[in-house]
């Protein structure tokens, strides 16, 4: 074998090995949690009292968002769930009923935590509830993301939301309201009372709305 034949199979062996090589290795996967974060970081700004902080996600947030469309894990959904419970604190005064006139108007009332608003204080917000739930059936305008709460006391035999037999529901409903998480993990439900966007006395007005047997809501 000449000198020009052999120099010719070396060099066919070698580009066949790089190209081999080539195809069996491949490019390092991207970091998309990355890539999401910083294209985030880069999308928004403070403003008004509408900050940056608030595209920070806690543990049970952050949880969610990697199960997508799905759930947690049974053991991460638990302990996500076992910490909202925690969370929750009840009436100062023992009283979880206020006036559900008032809560209608909260429950109406979509305003707050926008960059136009002067305050981020719970009294400049509202409940926003018909949003996702109906309530009264005065309104014909409500979304349906959340279950029906109407007759959410009389379906629940709420007669005296202070007698002790309504204690549950009444404890339950109060827990919910304060921290949606304590019961459904990766709830889409605002956190009105862990995150500070109601304060109590506005809890108790819904509170009033959904379990007062004198409201509406109940007749």
């Amino acid at each position: 074998m000449n000198h020009k034949r052999l120099i010719s199979l070396m060099l066919a062996t070698v580009a066949a090995g790089a190209l081999v090589a080539g195809c069996a290795s491949r490019a390092p996967e991207p970091d998309i949690d990355a890539l999401v974060a910083k294209m985030m970081a880069g999308s928004f700004r403070d403003q008004g009292i509408a900050l940056v902080e608030r595209l920070q996600q806690d543990a049970s947030n952050a949880a969610c968002s990697k199960a997508e469309a799905g759930s947690p894990p049974d053991k991460v959904a638990e302990a996500i769930q076992q910490a909202a419970l925690k969370t929750v604190r009840l009436p100062s005064d023992g009283k979880y009923l206020g006036d559900w006139r008032e809560g209608e108007k909260l429950a109406q009332n979509g305003r707050g935590m926008t960059w136009t608003d002067a305050s981020a204080a719970p009294a400049a917000n509202g409940g926003s509830c018909y949003n996702c739930h109906q309530i009264s059936k005065a309104e014909i305008s409500f979304g349906t993301i959340g279950p029906s709460l109407y007759q959410y006391g009389k379906l629940r035999g709420v007669t005296d939301p202070a007698d002790a037999a309504a204690k549950p529901i009444v404890d339950y409903t109060w827990a919910k309201l304060w921290n949606a998480k304590a019961f459904n993990a990766c709830s889409g439900m605002p956190r009105f009372g862990h995150g500070g966007l109601l304060d109590e006395a506005q809890l108790k007005h819904l509170m009033a709305l959904i379990l007062d047997p004198k409201s509406p809501v109940n007749q």
